[in-house]
């Protein structure tokens, strides 16, 4: 009879799997870079995922591609944009009405009944509003992001750095 080598799910490993999730991203090949570039795809893309009826996040699958940023951290960046988003809408609408031209009138619009014509152009503004609001939020967040990976990254192999002599110091005394 074979056991199973999966182990049982143990409440006190969540915490060792976040860190290892970390340490993945912020080792990722490509460096800080990559991983603050992904983010901030995922961020952009988030703040104008909603008047889309979520088609907008199939977008982030060919940007992190092209850009070659790192895809965990574009997730990571979206789930951000979701946690920002309802103070942001605000903003968005706001940022829309300023964009788009005042009184749209086409063919189409004059055809629909009143509370879909306030539908589209409501909408309209949420999504011109979040594509500016999403490129300058994510262009904002790249160089934060990467200094601190880069901070981090130092901090890191200075610790290294430090238990390594510390090794070679016992050593030398001890032979």
């Amino acid at each position: 009879m074979k056991t199973s080598a999966k182990q049982t799910f143990r409440l006190q490993n969540i915490g060792r799997w976040f860190r290892l999730k970390y340490l993945l991203l912020t080792r990722a090949k490509g460096g800080p870079a990559m991983v603050a570039l992904g983010f901030s795809i995922g961020l952009a893309v988030e703040m104008f995922t909603l008047p889309t009826a979520g088609l907008a996040f199939f977008l982030i699958f060919p940007l992190v591609y092209l850009m070659r940023a790192s895809m965990a951290a574009a997730l990571l960046g979206f789930m951000f944009g979701k946690i920002i988003y309802i103070p942001l809408s605000f903003v968005h609408r706001r940022v829309g009405e300023m964009l788009l031209p005042h009184g749209i009138k086409g063919a189409l619009l004059q055809r629909l009944p009143d509370w879909l014509d306030t539908f589209i152009k409501f909408n309209l503004k949420l999504f011109v509003g979040g594509v500016v609001d999403g490129v300058i939020l994510g262009l904002l967040l790249f160089f934060p992001i990467k200094w601190l990976l880069v901070w981090f990254d130092g901090k890191r192999r200075e610790k290294r750095q430090k238990r390594k002599e510390q090794r070679f110091l016992a050593a030398g005394t001890n032979g």
